[in-house]
């Protein structure tokens, strides 16, 4: 047995390789693995099919060297400790837009408590991605004042007030207009709402829907300023609880996480509140979880699957040069039949 390190393992194939099997020159073969127009159609097929037989993959810090380009996408993961699910259905949407098209994703937590520009800087400095994508906006967003600064491309999962920049979004502004218009339609006149944390650009879009559904009917906004809908669903049923016993109790709270409201929903529950009768619930719905409970809550469905694959779509056209203006998308949430 060889002491040499290595020994034993099969070299990796190369251009050279495929040159050989298919008796074509090296040149060749690489025009006809970039689908090279001067090239015959059955030339570049029998050269792609080889390629694939024999597992070829370019040497990334080959192309890196020759383009400048690293093929990669950088998606700064915001790391809210409710937002595991949220995470993985983000990255199944990008991850299945980003197939076969010769990018792969390297996501990079962020510490809630961290330097939210830190994995920014991290990416312009080392050069470590062809775009970023990033959640969680902010109005005024240090990180997209500095990749605009930079000219680096990237879209957001959220707007911000410098606008001009490429962003996906849901409509946080009409989800929590339409939910407390159906709550005035079934006669609540305590609506409460529970919202993200107040740094957040989502915060205010739905505090404002909230609040232009209320002014019309001349009540009392409620914003439930003790939690946000980043407190685990424990404290949201021992916060229930608490707040059920009220003499002036919300008879309507809108939550735009279904974790939360779960939680919320269980806490009313064990007060003895009955769901739908003496108090409504709506939140936001982006998995089956909210199918399972035995009550009757509005619900408003957010797909994140499609969330990443837009994001990773708007990315894709930046990096291809064919996005001659900032894509701007926003999306209404769809209500879910009772």
């Amino acid at each position: 047995m060889s002491d040499q390190p290595g020994a034993g393992r099969k070299a990796a194939p190369t251009l050279k390789t495929i040159a050989e099997l298919t008796g074509l020159g090296v040149t060749t073969v690489s025009r006809a693995l970039k689908n090279g127009p001067e090239l015959k159609g059955e030339t570049i097929a029998r050269v792609q099919r080889v390629a694939a037989e024999i597992g070829y993959r370019p040497n990334r810090a080959g192309v890196r060297l020759r383009t400048g380009k690293t093929h990669v996408i950088s998606f700064i993961l915001n790391q809210a400790d409710d937002m595991s699910d949220y995470a993985r259905r983000l990255i199944m949407g990008i991850s299945s837009e980003l197939s076969g098209t010769g990018y792969h994703m390297l996501v990079i937590p962020q510490d809630m408590a961290e330097d939210e520009v830190a994995p920014v800087r991290y990416v312009l400095e080392n050069a470590a991605s062809d775009g970023i994508i990033i959640t969680h906006t902010e109005p005024h967003d240090r990180r997209v004042a500095l990749l605009q600064q930079h000219g680096f491309p990237f879209v957001s999962f959220g707007q911000t007030e410098a606008g001009g920049h490429p962003f996906f979004d849901y409509d946080n502004d009409d989800f929590a207009f339409r939910a407390t218009q159906e709550m005035l339609r079934r006669g609540r006149k305590r609506i409460a709402i529970l919202l993200p944390p107040r740094r957040y650009s989502y915060s205010g879009h739905q505090l404002a829907g909230y609040m232009r559904a209320l002014g019309p009917a001349g009540l009392e906004p409620m914003p439930l300023d003790d939690l946000t809908l980043f407190s685990a669903p424990p404290l949201m049923r021992d916060y229930a609880r608490r707040i059920a016993t009220l003499p002036e109790r919300p008879d309507g709270i809108i939550c735009g996480s279904e974790g939360q409201a779960m939680g919320l929903m269980l806490g009313l529950q064990q007060a003895g509140l009955r769901i739908g009768e003496d108090i409504d619930l709506a939140s936001k719905k982006t998995t089956p979880l909210l199918d399972l409970v035995n009550a009757p809550m509005l619900r408003y469905f957010e797909d994140l699957e499609y969330a990443g694959r837009t994001l990773a779509g708007i990315m894709l056209r930046q990096l291809a040069g064919d996005a001659h203006e900032p894509e701007a998308v926003l999306v209404l949430n769809d209500r879910v039949p009772d």
